[in-house]
C-alpha cells in the first residue's frame, strides 16, 4: 500500500473525525441504513447522512439502495479502505464509546434476526415439503464444494441469494462476494444469517437476475441455485450469468433435472420442469460457456414423486455481448 502525500492527507481527514470513525467501526461489522446508524449513535439522521456522504465522497464506505432504504458497509477493496482497517484495529476495544456502540448494534442485529425469522417461519412448511422431494441438502452442498474445488475466488456472485446460504457454504472459497434476490424479505433473513455466522466478506443486495446492477466481467464464479425452473425464460438469466464473468471464470448452476411432475406448475409455481444435460449444454454454448463438469444426485426415496438435482459447472471461454434484458424481477432461489 503506497499513498501520496495529498491522498494520504484526505483520508486521514475523512477518517479523523469522532462520529466518522464510530461510523467506520460500526460499518467494518456489515451492511446497516441510516435508520440503524441514527439508532446505535443516538444522533440526527441529517447528521448522520451527511457523515456518511463525507466517508462515500472519500471513497471509504459503499452505499446501495433498495427500495426506499440506502445500505452501507465499509468498501473492502483499495489502499484507502487497507489504510482505515490499519486505524480501526489500532482502537481499544475497551474504549467505554466504541463498547456502546457494540452493545447498541447488537441489539439492531437481534431485532433485524427476530424479524426475518418470523418471516422465515411463516413460509418454512412449503420449503420443507419441496425438500422431501429431492436429495438432502447436506448432500447437494457437499457435491457442490467437490465440483467447484479450490480454485481461487476472488469475486463471487450468488444469484437468486435467499436466505444465503451458498454465501455461506463458500465463505472460504472467496475473497469477496455478492448475492443478488428480488425478495426484500428473503434478504432480510440472508443478512440476519451472515450476521449470525460472522461473514463479513459477503453482502446481498436487491435486485433482478435477468438485468443485473453490476459490472460486467468482475466476477470468478457466479452460482444460481434453485432458481431457474421458476423463470419463463432462463436462458436469459443464463446470459446475464455470462456477462458477469471474467474469461476464464466459471459458473455453478443447481437445479432440477428434467421430469414429469405437473403438479409442480399449481402447487409450488414451477414454470420449468427442470432441465436436460443437453438443453442446458446447448443455451450455455450460446453464451460462450463449456460444460465442464456435471453431477446428478437422484432422491433417495419420495414415493415416486422424487426429483433429482443436477449441478452444472461451466466455464465462459470468450467474451459476451453486453446485453442486458428489460425484464421484471425474478423470484427468489436459494432456500
Amino acid at each position: 500500500m503506497r499513498l501520496g502525500v495529498d491522498t494520504l492527507v484526505d483520508l486521514l481527514k475523512a477518517a479523523g473525525e469522532p462520529t466518522r470513525l464510530r461510523l467506520l467501526m460500526l460499518l467494518s461489522s456489515g451492511d446497516l441504513t441510516v435508520t440503524d446508524l441514527t439508532e446505535i449513535l443516538g444522533q440526527s439522521q441529517p447528521r448522520i447522512s451527511r457523515h456518511l456522504k463525507l466517508l462515500a465522497e472519500a471513497d471509504l464506505i459503499d452505499r446501495y439502495q433498495e427500495g426506499a432504504w440506502a445500505y452501507f458497509r465499509l468498501k473492502q477493496d483499495g489502499a484507502g479502505a487497507a489504510l482505515i482497517r490499519i486505524l480501526l484495529d489500532a482502537a481499544e476495544d475497551s474504549d467505554p464509546v466504541l463498547q456502546r456502540d457494540r452493545d447498541r448494534l447488537t441489539a439492531v442485529k437481534r431485532a433485524r434476526a427476530e424479524k426475518a425469522q418470523a418471516y422465515f417461519s411463516r413460509n418454512a412448511s412449503e420449503w420443507d415439503e419441496l425438500r422431501r422431494l429431492h436429495v438432502n441438502d447436506a448432500d447437494v452442498e457437499a457435491a457442490l464444494l467437490q465440483i467447484v474445488g479450490t480454485e481461487p475466488v476472488e469475486a463471487m456472485l450468488d444469484l437468486g441469494t435467499g436466505t444465503g446460504r451458498i454465501l455461506q457454504l463458500l465463505a472460504p472459497r472467496f475473497r469477496r462476494a455478492i448475492g443478488i434476490d428480488a425478495s426484500r424479505d428473503m434478504l432480510a433473513v440472508a443478512r440476519s444469517n451472515l450476521d449470525k455466522e460472522g461473514i463479513l466478506s459477503a453482502s446481498v443486495r436487491h435486485g433482478d437476475i435477468l438485468n443485473l446492477p453490476l459490472d460486467a466481467g468482475d466476477y470468478d464464479l457466479v452460482t444460481i441455485h434453485q432458481v431457474l425452473h421458476f423463470l419463463e425464460e432462463p436462458e436469459l438469466a443464463l446470459a446475464e450469468a455470462a456477462r458477469m464473468l471474467k474469461v476464464g471464470g466459471r459458473l455453478a448452476i443447481i437445479d432440477l433435472a428434467a421430469h414429469a411432475h405437473e403438479y409442480l406448475r399449481d402447487e409450488h409455481a414451477h414454470v420449468r420442469l427442470g432441465f436436460s444435460h443437453a438443453v442446458m449444454a446447448e443455451w450455455l454454448g450460446r453464451q460462450g460457456l463449456s460444460v465442464e463438469n456435471v453431477i446428478d444426485l437422484p432422491p433417495e426415496s419420495a414415493a415416486g414423486r422424487g426429483l433429482t438435482v443436477t449441478i452444472w459447472l461451466a466455464r465462459r471461454m470468450a467474451a459476451v455481448a453486453d446485453t442486458p434484458q428489460d425484464q421484471p424481477l425474478a423470484l427468489t432461489g436459494s432456500r
